[in-house]
């Protein structure tokens, strides 16, 4: 049966979902890349709470998609902004969803990076604030036994008078880290209050005082992880890495380019994308570790249409169409999302993110995804 799908422009097309889904093998170990999927949060439904509130979150829920991250051979990368951290999960939440991911990843021999941020500051900071909200979060992720991410501070963008407040800061965080870490460099265009981060909205001169960082502290990061979207910049960044250092593509655009590489290098992953493509992801990482580089594009160019529509502009509300699409695939039994966000993306929008997995067969049952698709759709007074 056709289902009917509305267009931006006001009008309905019919569409004919898929009836089989992909079907990748088991989640072996890769071997030529380390990916780390950023994983998204599942709502409580039941919870009386607003957009205001706390985050009430589904532990069960929350902690079985990670166990199926895992199981298909990706990392978890916890406590991201594909979690929602700053729109919807506070940190307090976010304290809990480290404790209890590390744990769970412990308990299943799951690879786990956590982020560290500065989000228990609600309101303007000094640096010495920033540094100890920072250290606060280190301490605690890394208590855990799971791997830190050092992620970009929106108290530290304000409170920065130039470059030399960046180098104080992370030179002293990474002094004193026990183990090496990721560095996270998001772009405003997932955070619009990063703008001018590493002390100046020019990207060639930030670019600089962040080698000067990962230069001074070589043996304390293990990679880092760059969100700018823009491939070019990514590739001339990652030539001029220290040996053993990193990088962790963020680009949810141009990803299959970049970890397939070129004569000079490759990047690992760290992705959101890779969320709702969990298992296709992971069969191209497979195929490319026996150095099938055409097999590998082969299976992950077609899915760059579906990432460019979730992470349009504005892009940080990609994580709608992420949990979306999980609710589609059958991984939570609601769309509801911490914060209300659910309400971030239009019916077009959620329309044609549907129509697009569906042909790349993401979704396990394909007639229980057509039957959420259509509810939703009547929701809306799409008559069918």
């Amino acid at each position: 049966m056709t289902i009917r799908l509305p267009d931006s422009d006001g009008t309905l097309r019919t569409y004919d979902p898929r009836t089989e889904p992909f079907t990748a093998t088991t989640g072996t170990a890769f071997t030529s890349r380390t990916v780390f999927s950023a994983a998204h949060v599942v709502a409580d439904p039941y919870a009386d709470v607003s957009p205001d509130s706390p985050a009430a979150v589904d532990w069960d829920a929350t902690l079985a998609f990670r166990r199926h991250l895992w199981s298909q051979g990706l990392g978890v990368a916890e406590a991201m902004d594909t979690a929602q951290r700053g729109m919807g999960l506070d940190w307090a939440g976010a304290a809990e969803l480290i404790r209890r991911s590390a744990a769970e990843a412990k308990a299943v021999g799951g690879l786990i990076a956590c982020g560290v941020g500065t989000d228990q500051l609600t309101g303007p900071a000094s640096l010495a604030e920033v540094r100890a909200a920072y250290e606060e979060q280190l301490a605690l992720v890394e208590a855990s036994g799971a791997q830190a991410i050092l992620m970009a501070s929106r108290a530290l963008a304000a409170a920065a008078t130039g470059p030399e407040d960046y180098l104080d800061i992370y030179g002293h965080l990474l002094r004193q880290s026990a183990e090496p870490v990721i560095l996270h460099w998001l772009g405003p265009m997932f955070d619009p209050a990063l703008e001018g981060y590493w002390g100046s909205p020019d990207l060639d001169a930030a670019t600089e005082v962040f080698l000067q960082v990962i230069a001074a502290h070589p043996d304390k990061i293990d990679g880092i992880k760059v969100s700018l979207l823009d491939a070019r910049r990514e590739v001339d960044l990652r030539r001029r890495l220290p040996d053993g250092v990193r990088c962790y593509t963020g680009d949810d655009f141009n990803y299959p380019e970049l970890i397939a590489g070129d004569e000079q290098g490759f990047s690992h992953a760290l992705l959101g994308i890779f969320d709702p493509l969990g298992p296709l992801a992971a069969e191209a990482v497979r195929v490319l570790d026996t150095g099938d580089v055409t097999g590998f594009r082969q299976l992950l160019d077609p899915t760059v249409e579906l990432s460019r529509h979730l992470f349009q502009t504005p892009t940080r509300f990609y994580k709608t169409g992420v949990v979306f699409l999980a609710w589609l695939a059958g991984h939570q039994s609601h769309f509801t999302m911490v914060g209300g966000l659910q309400s971030a993306r239009s019916l077009p929008h959620l329309a044609r993110a549907y129509e697009l997995a569906d042909g790349l067969g993401l979704f396990p049952d394909p007639k229980l995804a057509e039957e959420r698709m259509r509810n939703l759709l009547a929701l809306y007074g799409v008559n069918q």
